[in-house]
Order: C-alpha cells, then structure tokens, then sequence
C-alpha cells in the first residue's frame, strides 16, 4: 500500500466547497455593511471612554440618573428578539413557513417593546431639561443611544418584509440569502446593545 493509498486526492471540486461553506450567512455586501456600522460604533464607544475618562466627575453622577432598570428590560427584549429570529431561520430550514412567519412576529413585539421603553426614557431625559448641549455625557448618551435606536427601527423594517417575503413562501433551505441577511443584522443590532448599555449605564 503506498502513501497515495493512505490519503487519497480530495474529491474534485473539494477546495472549493470548502470555500463556500466558510462564507458568512447571506450577502456579502450585507456583511461589508454590518462591519462598517461595527466599526462606526466602536470608533464611538472608545471616544466615549476617553471623554469618560477626562471627567469621571461629571460622567458618574450623570450616569446615575439613567433608567438602568428600563435599559437592563431593553437588553432581555433584545436578546428575546435575536432568539426568536434565530428560531424562525431554523423553522424555515425544517420548512415550517407559518411558524418561521410567527418567531418573525415576535421578534418584531420585542423590538417594538424596546422602541417604547427607549421612548419613555427619552421623555423623562428631555422632560428633566438635558439635551446633546448639556453637558459632555448627555451628548455622548443621547448620540449613542438615539444612533442604536434607528438601527432598531431600521431592524424592524427589515423583519417586517422578512415576515411578507416568508409568508410568501420565498424562503426555504438552501434558498434563504435574504432571510440570513436580515437575522445577521438583526443580530448586530442586538450585539452593538449589549456593549453600550453597560458601557454607558453601568460601568463606571
């Protein structure tokens, strides 16, 4: 038996599978744009640590004030919301459309729950006299947040036509680019929360 015997030649076209099985879920286009808004808020996150840094002071006793309560609620509707998505890929993969259709839903009442308890903290913030030229830490706090929150906007938009399109039938396994597109930035909307609530409303 020779050394070719022991380790036979891949099969052809081997390499190239492999290749393709490594990609990332859904467009590659949709990845370059997730990473970018990744890099876009991480640029945010480490300016926030500085002005932080520069004025402990100011940023400990503003932080206090925050409706952690409200944020620590929108961290658990978020994490439910990506879990519900993760749900409805793996439903559509079993080709159960009407309960991929209703994992859809749910992950839209959770975004929908934090798009309502951001919105109350955004009215008592406001209603206590802050703005973005209050002080350093309002500024950073209300860019931050208020930058997530239209991310979390445009997630809903997206799973509601992720909803229509299922419903439609359009998705199904090996077929399911668009709904993949639409869990991966679902997910880094989810992802980019669970670094800033405790970066701004617990960390100090």
């Amino acid at each position: 038996m020779s050394v070719v015997d022991l380790c036979p030649a891949p099969a052809p076209g081997f390499f190239f599978r492999k290749a393709r099985e490594a990609h990332p879920p859904g467009d590659l286009a949709v990845w370059i744009f997730i990473l970018a808004e990744l890099l876009v808020f991480a640029v945010l996150f480490v300016a926030y640590a500085f002005a932080r840094a520069s004025d402990r002071t100011l940023f400990d006793a503003m932080q206090a004030g925050l409706d952690r309560r409200g944020g620590a609620i929108n961290t658990v509707l978020l994490i439910s919301a990506s879990w519900c998505v993760v749900r409805a890929v793996r439903s559509v993969n079993a080709a159960r459309l009407a309960a991929a259709s209703r994992w859809l839903i749910a992950a839209l009442v959770g975004g929908s729950g934090f798009v309502i308890v951001k919105l109350h903290e955004y009215a008592t913030v406001f209603g206590q006299g802050y703005s973005l030229s209050s002080d350093r830490f309002h500024m950073f706090y209300i860019g931050l947040t208020f930058f997530h929150f239209m991310h979390v906007l445009l997630g809903m938009v997206v799973l509601v036509v992720l909803v229509l399109q299922t419903r439609r039938g359009a998705y199904r396994s090996g077929h399911m680019n668009g709904l993949e597109s639409g869990a991966a930035y679902w997910h880094m909307v989810d992802l980019v929360w669970i670094v800033l609530f405790p970066l701004v409303y617990v960390l100090r």
